[in-house]
């Protein structure tokens, strides 16, 4: 990431997925956006999208471009965000195939997903999904039963899971040896629910727990005590990433870069919000761990 934001690099990286490009990150130079996944969130969209909207004549940036395979601009079409759509002088209706309610891809009435390939509907006689794996193996086997085998090599009960999640310091760092393990975080949000974030979708997956959606587990957050402890403004900086990790997941509430988007940033500058409302980074970092612990655990 690094060396995609800055274009002074002798070597630079031309390419780099959104998922590094977290909230704060600046890219000036960055021309076009590809979305290639359904995305849920009208927050994480906008942040992919802002990505290109800074501006660098010096090196050549003066408009970006945005290749959208999944209609998620049709989708989250905002005119007080991004302007009046504007009509495209080329268009021709008689060249472009008739209107439906809804995308390509369509849930039909009993349930099924209807398909259209040059508006003729077609339906999934079979499907086969292969996957690489860590170690670039074609894996052939479902998904979830991929996901348990790879996960049960290192926790093979949902205690030795839980009690690793617990321990660890910063939970993002679970998730990345996850994915270092050749488990597809981002494959099994598609197929189970983009609600859920790493840790419910591998407690679900692999060992049949209940899984919470982000709401449910800030919602369960905010029935408990743990913001008494606080004074008024620490409770609402914490309140507001809390609806960060309900909108965005947990991963960008671990992020220092956080307090610097709205409505957080209203509060200060993040040195402002650490030392002034928190009384020190260590405090500060003592907050989110113990709201981490809430968000996962029956109390807190």
């Amino acid at each position: 990431m690094d060396n995609f934001i800055m274009p002074e690099e002798r070597y630079p990286v031309i390419a780099t997925t959104s998922k590094l490009l977290t909230t704060g990150v600046d890219v000036q130079t960055c021309k076009l956006i590809v979305i290639d996944k359904q995305i849920s969130s009208l927050t994480e969209f906008k942040q992919i999208i802002g990505r290109g909207t800074r501006i660098n004549e010096e090196f050549g940036k003066q408009f970006f471009t945005i290749m959208d395979f999944r209609k998620a601009t049709e989708l989250f079409s905002d005119p007080d965000w991004d302007g009046p759509a504007l009509p495209d002088e080329n268009f021709d209706p008689d060249n472009e195939r008739p209107q439906r309610d809804g995308a390509d891809n369509e849930e039909g009435g009993d349930g099924r997903t209807r398909y259209f390939v040059n508006d003729v509907e077609v339906s999934v006689v079979a499907e086969r999904v292969q996957y690489y794996s860590a170690n670039g193996r074609i894996v052939t086997e479902s998904l979830k039963d991929f996901t348990k085998h790879a996960v049960a090599k290192d926790y093979p009960t949902l205690d030795a899971f839980l009690n690793h999640w617990t321990d660890a310091e910063r939970k993002s760092a679970v998730v990345h040896e996850l994915e270092e393990k050749g488990v597809f975080i981002d494959a099994l949000k598609e197929q189970v629910g983009t609600e859920y974030d790493p840790f419910d979708l591998i407690c679900h997956v692999v060992f049949d727990r209940p899984a919470l959606s982000r709401k449910e587990r800030a919602k369960k957050v905010r029935k408990q005590s743990y913001f008494d402890r606080f004074g008024k403004e620490a409770r609402e900086v914490l309140d507001a990433i809390l609806d960060k990790y309900s909108d965005e997941g947990l991963l960008d509430m671990e992020s220092m870069e956080i307090l610097r988007v709205d409505p957080i940033s209203n509060f200060g500058t993040p040195v402002e919000i650490i030392n002034g409302i928190f009384g020190g980074r260590n405090n500060y970092m003592k907050a989110i761990r113990g709201l981490e612990t809430c968000l996962y655990s029956a109390e807190c």
